[in-house]
């Protein structure tokens, strides 16, 4: 009997430097890649926010059709189902005739939860879920430490993982590929199905997201270009915009690193450099906390306290902030420019959070759940990580001290330029 391997994708919508389908392919005589449409990554939270919002829900399905291109293009496609993953993978199993099922492991409570429900439903048809690790600069095997002795203090654990740690070479991507005979590959649902409306695109953005691994290399050649065009600029930094396409899986963190480490040589390339290497080392901690802590930064208080909440007035101080109405110039800025484009700057993200937290006295929570319904570029590890350091109940309880409202603002909108434009 032939070997076939289901390739489960999720968030790795990528051929280049992707473990899992270059070990597929040469382990099967055929593999069937497969990517599941899950309803509940659609529904409402308990915050009564939206898990996955209309700007980010467009780049998903994006990014899934850009996948299932670049298949095509080397002689396969992919397997499009709607429904819950532990349901349909064993019987995707079943009808093909499939001997192991693989996937990239992730790390939050949601994620991983559904990983042990197919695992344990495949279980029972005795087929093998092997998981892979694909969605950080540093491979967990290769930390200096193990997960349970990570420092919990971020320049420490750049430190240490800097000096002792080696960042591997890319997987080539696959140029052919044998897929299993499939009748039917589906169709991917639009953004009516899953009861969402498009986002009309606002003027005052500078910058416009597609999904999919050939937009994401693009513009990875694009942020090269400008530390290129660098030597005649000194100490260039620009926000490189790559992380929807990291956070999609569609670009690979050693994939941005490799490209521009090459430009380390050119002059004026370094504080550039530097910069995306701390926003690539920042994703690795944060999901490298989750793997120690597990759900605990998902809690209110997680490892501390963020100390008032005006509870009676929560909810309308909430509202206020997340529709740009609390008043105050800057913040209702960010928040336009969120609501409107789904990108907005780390220093925008963490002055919105200070005012909520710190004037409205609202639980870090409610705009960690907002977050994860507008930002384009939402992964749980980092969003959830960075709300609690900035609400002053993450893990390292020494950052409490390091956020500074007022500092932050003079750095977002010097000339108040910021707040004119964005006005709603």
């Amino acid at each position: 009997m032939s070997k076939k391997i289901l390739v489960w994708f999720r968030n790795d919508l990528r051929l280049h430097d992707n473990e899992m389908l270059v070990e597929a392919i040469a382990k099967s005589d055929s593999i069937l890649p497969v990517y599941i449409l899950d309803r509940r990554s659609f529904g409402e939270t308990k915050y009564g926010t939206l898990k996955t919002g209309n700007i980010r829900a467009q780049f998903i399905l994006e990014s899934v059709l850009g996948l299932r291109n670049a298949l095509k293009q080397i002689g396969g496609n992919l397997l499009i189902a709607e429904g819950s993953p532990e349901d349909i993978i064993p019987q995707l199993v079943q009808e093909y005739e499939i001997t192991e099922v693989y996937h990239h492991r992730e790390v939050a409570r949601e994620e991983t939860h559904i990983s042990t429900l197919v695992e344990n439903a495949l279980w029972k048809l005795r087929v093998n879920l092997k998981h892979f690790i694909g969605h950080t600069l540093y491979n967990k095997e290769d930390l200096p430490f193990p997960i349970k002795d990570i420092p919990d203090a971020f320049n420490q654990f750049k430190k240490k993982i800097e000096r002792d740690s080696m960042i591997k070479p890319c997987f080539a991507a696959p140029d052919r590929i044998n897929v299993a005979e499939v009748i039917d590959w589906g169709t991917l649902s639009s953004l009516e199905d899953l009861d969402l409306l498009p986002q009309q695109k606002d003027q005052r953005a500078d910058f416009e997201f597609w999904g999919g691994e050939a937009e994401g290399l693009a513009h990875l050649q694009k942020v090269i270009m400008v530390m290129q065009q660098a030597a005649t600029t000194k100490n260039l930094i620009l926000a490189s915009k790559l992380s929807a396409w990291l956070a999609m899986g569609s670009l690979s963190p050693r994939k941005v690193y490799w490209e521009i480490k090459k430009m380390e040589s050119v002059p004026n390339t370094k504080a550039m450099f530097n910069h995306i290497l701390l926003g690539l080392l920042w994703r690795d901690y944060f999901r490298f906390m989750f793997k120690k802590y597990g759900n605990t930064f998902f809690s209110p208080d997680g490892f501390g306290s963020q100390g008032l909440v005006d509870v009676a007035n929560e909810q309308e101080n909430f509202n206020k902030w997340r529709n740009a109405q609390t008043g105050f110039a800057v913040v209702d800025a960010v928040m336009t420019e969120l609501n409107q484009t789904g990108f907005i700057s780390n220093i925008a993200r963490q002055t919105a959070a200070l005012y909520l937290i710190n004037n409205l006295e609202v639980s870090w929570v409610l705009g960690a759940a907002y977050f994860e319904e507008k930002l384009i570029d939402y992964n749980p590890a980092s969003n959830w990580g960075n709300w609690a350091n900035v609400a002053g109940v993450g893990n390292d309880q020494k950052s409490k001290s390091v956020f500074d409202l007022d500092k932050n603002i003079k750095n977002l909108d010097p000339k108040g330029n910021y707040a004119i434009t964005w006005a709603s």
